[in-house]
């Protein structure tokens, strides 16, 4: 098992397949002129699945396709059929805009077990578009909801960024989408990871407040973590139906259990999504590196893992790539 000097162990890998997008949402990406990496850049789907292959034989179990839009990239149903056949792997998920899962979700399903998760910032048309910007988007992703459900994907989840001044007047509807459907609803902090550099504590919609506006409406009783490393604190409804979670790594930071690696469109490793500094395992990759070159690469990098992201540290500084250039 991969082990940084802080004895957390790593066995999350979350791979960013392409950082294009259908959507700009904004706390993502910048509404300016698209400005993607070059083809060239982006590992192929063969590249991907040694770095996979390599770090599974390291302890890693869980891997998250992300983008940008994963769905976007040609080839990549076949990509997550290939990963299931990686000995090692046991949890497989993607994390999609939902946009073409109406058309996708029975081919995904096809492959083997597969968790998604939709991100969807408001139930309501007008606001969606403005939060994605992205005109008549909110009822294709809604059906992709849906077609993720009736293709047996689950557990689905869907993930909102809530934003103040934009969203933050629907946390109580979607706990009744919670409660209405076979979905996990989970919150997350913004984070300081936009294009715009709009992010401000005053926007932060916290995980207190948001306990405290559902639980005013639907009494809830927490749900003890599975494992330390899991990102979400867990709600259950006190009647019993439906499952909240909430990401808050603003205002209750959980580095100090961090298990995660990223790797990036352009093949870079992150240890954290905040980091400064990235590591180039595209071009070992492509220049002999053989798969013990590789392992002893990933132990090196693992080691310099960051004690935590610092956003309330007063030095903090934002990372010059967006989370759209990260992976989601």
């Amino acid at each position: 098992m991969l082990q940084d000097k802080f004895g957390r162990e790593i066995h999350d890998l979350r791979i960013s397949v392409t950082d294009r997008c259908n959507f700009s949402c904004v706390y993502c990406k910048s509404a300016d002129p698209k400005n993607y990496f070059p083809h060239r850049d982006l590992p192929t789907w063969d590249e991907f699945l040694r770095v996979a292959r390599v770090l599974a034989g390291q302890g890693i179990r869980k891997v998250r396709v992300t983008g940008g839009e994963p769905l976007l990239r040609d080839g990549i149903v076949n990509f997550i059929g290939d990963l299931h056949r990686i000995r090692g792997l046991t949890d497989i998920a993607i994390t999609t805009k939902g946009y073409l899962l109406p058309e996708m979700a029975a081919v995904l399903a096809a492959t083997g077990p597969v968790r998604v998760t939709v991100s969807l910032d408001s139930t309501d048309p007008a606001k969606f578009a403005r939060i994605t910007r992205t005109p008549r988007s909110c009822e294709k992703v809604m059906a992709g909801v849906e077609a993720a459900l009736a293709a047996g994907l689950k557990p689905v989840k869907v993930n909102i960024v809530l934003v103040r001044g934009f969203n933050d007047d629907e946390i109580v509807e979607f706990a009744r989408l919670a409660r209405r459907q076979d979905l996990i609803v989970r919150f997350i902090e913004f984070m300081p990871l936009d294009a715009d550099h709009a992010w401000s504590r005053g926007v932060v919609i916290t995980a207190k407040e948001i306990v405290e506006t559902v639980n005013a409406v639907f009494p809830l009783v927490e749900i003890p973590r599975r494992s330390p490393s899991e990102t979400a604190l867990r709600y259950q409804f006190a009647d019993g139906q439906g499952e909240l979670g909430i990401i808050a790594p603003v205002s209750i930071p959980f580095c100090g259990q961090c298990s995660r690696l990223r790797l990036t469109a352009d093949g870079k490793i992150r240890t954290c999504l905040f980091s400064l500094r990235e590591h180039d395992v595209r071009h070992l990759v492509r220049n002999g590196a053989t798969d013990d070159d590789l392992a002893q690469f990933f132990t090196r990098v693992v080691h310099q893992k960051e004690p935590g992201h610092r956003i309330n540290e007063p030095d903090f500084v934002q990372p010059k790539r967006t989370m759209v250039y990260i992976g989601g």
